[in-house]
């Protein structure tokens, strides 16, 4: 039995002492549009797919598109998800001008729902629309319109991105 354990041991560790070390290329990270990247971060959690179409706004290229030609200076492009979309103008280098988001129903923040349960408690938010305006010279300005329902009542409501209302 002793000798079956050893073997076993033995026979577990041996694949280890062939592995292979390979040594990897150096990456280069492109930062041109940091600051919309900065500007747009909600810094929680947000949805996956808000995060995710952001930064493939954020990392397109247009050089390499293939309606890009030297002679314009902006560029307009639209991207698309099943939960919103994002237009976005681009300068002839690539970087961001001016941007707008909107997304229905997506991953509310923290802050939005604890604000919006603390001052109507009892009320469920129905649907949600998250709007992002962002230029490059001002930042981004993020908004959520929710609709609230009650025992068959509606309300509307609107709140920054900090959870005041307006």
């Amino acid at each position: 039995m002793k000798k079956l354990l050893i073997v076993l041991l033995a026979l577990g560790l041996t694949p280890q002492l062939f592995a292979q070390i390979e040594e990897l290329s150096e990456v280069t990270v492109l930062a041109t549009n940091y600051k919309y990247l900065n500007d747009v971060n909600t810094g929680e959690v947000a949805s996956i797919p808000v995060k995710e179409l952001e930064r493939q706004v954020a990392s397109f290229n247009i050089k390499e598109a293939d309606f890009y030609h030297d002679d314009y200076d902006e560029y307009v492009v639209s991207f698309y998800i099943p939960q919103g979309k994002i237009l976005a103008a681009y300068d002839r280098d690539g970087n961001i001008l001016r941007a707008a988001e909107r997304f229905e129903n997506i991953k509310l923040p923290l802050v939005i729902t604890e604000a919006v349960l603390g001052k109507y408690p009892g009320w469920t938010i129905t649907q949600d629309v998250y709007l992002v305006t962002f230029y490059e010279n001002r930042g981004a300005n993020k908004k959520y319109k929710l609709k609230l329902e009650n025992a068959g009542k509606t309300m509307r409501v609107k709140l920054d991105e900090m959870g005041n209302f307006q």
